[in-house]
Parts: C-alpha cells; sequence; structure tokens
C-alpha cells in the first residue's frame, strides 16, 4: 500500500467511526510530521499521541515562501511519523501570531519538547528555525512572526 493510501485508509477509519450528520465527514484534511529527521519527528509524534504535546508553531516567512495558507482553527491533520505512517489525527484548536519573544512558558509548556521550559524550547526552535529560514535566506530574529497553534487528538480517541 502505497504512503498516500495508508493515510487515506487512516482518514476513512476516523470518518466511518463519526455519526452519519458530523460535520467532519465533508472536512478536508492535510498530513504532515513535525520537523525535519527522523528522530525528532518520531519522538514528536509521539508525544502527541500521548497527550503530552498539544502546541506546535512556525515561522510566518516560511508559510509565505512557500504560498501556504496558514492553519486556522478547526483545521484536521494526519500527523505522520517521519516516513509517512499515520499516528493520530489532530484538530486545531487555536491559531495566533506573535513574534519568537513573545511565546511564554505556558505555550513552551504545551509544545511537550524536553523539560519543557522556556529556555529549553527557546534553544531548540531557535536552531530549528535557523536551518528552516537559511534555506529562505533568511536569519532568525528576537521578533520573527510565528504561527502558534494548539490542538486536541480527535483520532483514535484519547
Amino acid at each position: 500500500m502505497s504512503e498516500n493510501a495508508t493515510i487515506q485508509e487512516f482518514w476513512q477509519s476516523f470518518v466511518a467511526s463519526l455519526p452519519a450528520e458530523h460535520p467532519a465527514r465533508a472536512r478536508t484534511y492535510e498530513s504532515w510530521h513535525f520537523c525535519d529527521c527522523e528522530k525528532d519527528a518520531n519522538e514528536l509524534g509521539a508525544l502527541v499521541v500521548a497527550g503530552i504535546k498539544t502546541a506546535t508553531c512556525s515561522v510566518l516567512w516560511a508559510y509565505e515562501a512557500e504560498g501556504e495558507r496558514i492553519p486556522e482553527v478547526g483545521n484536521l491533520v494526519v500527523v505522520t511519523d517521519f516516513d509517512s505512517k499515520p499516528l493520530c489525527i489532530i484538530e486545531i484548536t487555536e491559531v495566533t501570531m506573535r513574534p519568537f519573544n513573545d511565546v511564554d512558558a505556558s505555550f513552551a509548556y504545551d509544545e511537550g519538547e524536553g523539560d519543557r521550559s522556556l529556555a529549553h524550547w527557546r534553544d531548540v526552535h531557535w536552531r530549528y528555525f535557523g536551518r528552516e529560514l537559511a534555506a529562505l535566506g533568511r536569519q532568525p530574529s528576537d521578533d520573527m512572526p510565528l504561527v502558534c497553534e494548539r490542538f486536541r487528538v480527535v483520532w483514535p480517541k484519547p
């Protein structure tokens, strides 16, 4: 079975679990994994499945450079591991824009990574955004705009 077919089958299992009138039956979805390397993608996916990671963020400049739409509340995402194996489906529950230096300890904690401290969050995200932005010919800055998302797992049921 192809990666795409595996994701579609996972999605169809979710849809089949819903009541006939449920609005999610008619919605579309996207699929992606976290981060830019296998180790981190798989670890973060596992944190989502475990209910530890309930937030994520991206640099707005990357959305703009790639012509991608900004996430919206209600979006559904099939979270995969690095090899595109579906792990769970999340629903975006909150989207805010804020500069890097305005991310607070509560958001860092909800990202669920490392010791969940703001210091750890700033360190790992600064390095990650540095790699991502280098490919766009930009450098990270304290005021770089971030798209901060909170989400909940909707499938399989936690």
